[in-house]
């Protein structure tokens, strides 16, 4: 036996021995026979694709395995945090990765992480000594990896691959099919699926809007402590609710991450039912579903619309999503001081509040503002807070400075007397490595305050509804047009 093919030999069987390792693992007989098919010819292609490159078969058999080891590490590192696998969409924040790495590294053991950088260090050195000068394995390469992927397209368009996975079902998907097998089918599934009918505009109601003035307040990692660690309860939040027009927990999909699927629902008001395969990163696609989301609503209605976020807006793509999908001005980071050493990593969400009161009064007609909070973005290292040994401390820290704000906010809005409609939640628990981790429960709290109109404190007490982020889009509108 040749050296090219017993290292194509090897790469087969590492390749169904790393799948293996894939948290949720298979019982008894191990992944489907079918995603087992797909993984072997993907790892044929990248065997092929390798060998193109460098001419060297075991090199690109040790290429081709290095590149499944790393999927099946991310995979697992990233349940262990997030309390989900690596899904197709993931691949669309490798951008954002490197740009703010902090975000996404913590989910990586130091030794992961150090192996990582070496990796990353030595691969070019390693390819330019490995590499072979002979034209024919290069050819050779190219030709398997032109065979395998032509063969890769007919697999997928059999009846009984094309029956796989109709359902979005990642946990249960994975286990049957394999993490590569997923990945791929639910890709095309995502592709498959079309923009939903548009809305027909709202039409400007004539007399100018009542309320004058509707803040959402999307508020980053923000939950209930005593539901989340036994701590003591937010004042600022208790207020809120004893006020509120309407409050309850947020179902959220997400843990300790994917803030955009939450601030999709609360935008767009569709279901993950409904979004299918795109319930993953709803962001990729929602340009298509503009007519859906609130700020274009309230801007048919007459309402000057603002998006404010002190951080990088081109995180998730909100610097070109925004303004497609109704909001007339966005306000980032460049307005915002950076955060003073020891207060923290990001601007302080009371620092926020205050810009948000700011712009309430300058309204001169009447306005719809969504806020993105970031104070309490993690992670949360011994390094981020003065004197806090990190961790749920921390977290604990930044949690009271964010219900300050809930309370700062209430009270500037109070003092003005305008007619003002103001939401506020979570868009998901933390994950803090050895004291949050991720479980079944997974709510956030929301309050609906109507100020200005005698709805608020000293009246009636609201009413409790449990919600999902779609959800209370539903109830934002209703908020705005009830009398």
């Amino acid at each position: 036996m040749t050296i090219p093919v017993l290292s194509y030999l090897l790469l087969l069987l590492a390749a169904v021995a790393l799948d293996a390792t894939v948290r949720p693992r298979a019982r008894r007989l191990g992944r489907s026979g079918r995603g087992s098919a797909v993984l072997l010819v993907v790892a044929t292609i990248v065997f092929g694709l390798g060998l193109a490159v460098t001419g060297n078969a075991p090199a690109a058999a040790l290429l081709a395995a290095a590149l499944l080891a790393v999927f099946a590490i991310a995979s697992n590192a990233k349940r262990a945090v997030l309390g989900e696998p690596l899904l197709f969409s993931d691949l669309a924040l490798i951008g954002a990765m490197v740009r703010h790495p902090g975000f996404y590294l913590t989910a990586l053991s130091p030794a992961q992480r150090a192996l990582g950088v070496l990796g990353a260090l030595a691969l070019p050195a390693a390819l330019a000594w490995l590499f072979v000068p002979r034209v024919t394995p290069h050819l050779a390469g190219a030709a398997i990896a032109a065979v395998a992927l032509a063969a890769l397209m007919l697999l997928l368009r059999r009846p009984s691959l094309a029956a796989l996975a109709r359902v979005p079902d990642a946990e249960g998907d994975l286990t049957r099919h394999g993490l590569v097998a997923t990945l791929l089918l639910y890709w095309r599934r995502w592709r498959a699926q079309s923009d939903p009918p548009a809305l027909p505009p709202d039409r400007d109601p004539g007399p100018a809007p009542s309320p004058e003035l509707v803040i959402v307040v999307q508020c980053e990692s923000f939950a209930d402590p005593v539901a989340l660690a036994g701590a003591a309860p937010l004042p600022g939040l208790t207020r809120a609710r004893a006020a509120a027009w309407q409050w309850g927990e947020l179902h959220v999909s997400g843990f300790g991450a994917y803030t955009m699927r939450t601030e999709y629902g609360v935008l767009f008001g569709r279901d993950e039912a409904a979004l299918g395969f795109r319930r993953y990163d709803p962001f990729l696609t929602a340009r298509g579903e503009a007519s859906y989301a609130l700020s274009a609503r309230l801007r048919g209605r007459g309402y000057r619309t603002l998006f404010v976020h002190p951080h990088d807006l081109r995180f998730y793509g909100r610097d070109r999503l925004m303004p497609a999908v109704g909001f007339e001005r966005l306000v980032g980071e460049e307005a915002f001081a950076a955060a003073a050493p020891g207060t923290g990593r990001y601007v302080d969400d009371r620092t926020l509040g205050a810009a948000l009161g700011a712009l309430a009064d300058a309204a001169t007609a009447p306005t719809f503002v969504y806020a993105v909070t970031m104070e309490n973005h993690g992670p949360w290292g011994k390094e981020r807070v003065a004197g806090s040994p990190g961790g749920l401390d921390a977290y604990l820290h930044h949690l009271r400075g964010s219900d300050a704000m809930l309370g700062e906010l209430i009270d500037h809005l109070e003092r003005a007397g305008r007619r003002a409609v103001l939401v506020f939640f979570g868009d998901h628990r933390p994950s803090i490595p050895g004291a949050i981790a991720p479980g079944p429960e997974r709510h956030t709290p929301y309050v609906i305050l109507r100020l200005g109109d005698g709805t608020g404190e000293g009246g009636e007490p609201g009413r409790r509804v449990d919600l999902t982020p779609a959800g209370l889009h539903h109830a934002i509108l209703a908020a705005v047009a009830e009398p």
